[in-house]
């Protein structure tokens, strides 16, 4: 399946289940690259009929990225997926990272912000119940895990939109330390050895890079 693919000059990217199928050029080539793209799902469908397979509309979705200033020299034009109509989407979701069609990073953001609060919520709740050390593990396995999961994506997303995660980190430290919602929150930060957003992101980009170069990261 993954010639049929490149023979048209496009890129496959397989996961245990599913399929990613993309390519890349000029605006004014936006329309020849959906014929490519649709010519190609034709042929991948062909090619799973014959074994046995099935390739399901409902779970396919065609996505246009660009910058900003780009998004009005996209075709609106729903791509054809056998007998379907599937038409392009603003966001989709991979690997639990949202990706807008801008790049704008604004709908990961806004989901992990209120799954986070949301989870706050339901361990206040109980923090009259549990000691401190067990306060500090919950907020540590159920909010910095979210705030850090596909972190790297969010370099160079512009500090307003890090506020909102910042936000996150200082409710989160104040409902370890006990402390009311408008106390200072730098000190907490500092006691509990936790970086701001910025330098969690610029963290985990540098242990990547340093990962890649000293090759003890996957192939």
């Amino acid at each position: 399946m993954v010639e049929l693919v490149l023979v048209r000059n496009l890129h496959p990217h397989l996961y245990a289940d599913d399929t990613q199928i993309y390519g890349s050029c000029s605006p004014d080539r936006a329309v020849a690259l959906q014929e490519e793209v649709s010519e190609c799902i034709d042929d991948v469908a062909t090619w799973m009929r014959s074994n046995c397979l099935r390739l399901s509309a409902v779970k396919t979705e065609v996505f246009w990225c660009a910058s900003t200033h780009r998004q009005g020299q996209l075709p609106d034009v729903p791509f054809t997926v056998g007998s379907d109509v599937v038409k392009p989407v603003r966001c989709v979701r991979n690997l639990g990272i949202y990706i807008d069609s801008d790049v704008s990073m604004r709908t990961h953001i806004s989901r992990t912000v209120s799954s986070c609060f949301v989870a706050l919520r339901q361990i206040r709740s109980i923090q009259r119940s549990v000691s401190r050390p067990v306060l500090l593990s919950l907020v540590t396995t159920l909010i910095l895990s979210r705030l850090d999961y596909g972190s790297v994506a969010l370099a160079g997303v512009p500090g307003y939109l890090l506020d909102r995660l910042q936000s996150v980190l200082h409710a989160a430290a104040r409902l370890v330390n006990r402390t009311r919602k408008h106390d200072p929150v730098s000190s907490l930060l500092r006691d509990l050895h936790w970086l701001r957003v910025p330098e969690r992101i610029k963290y985990r980009l540098a242990v990547l890079v340093y990962r890649c170069r000293n090759h003890t990261a996957p192939e």
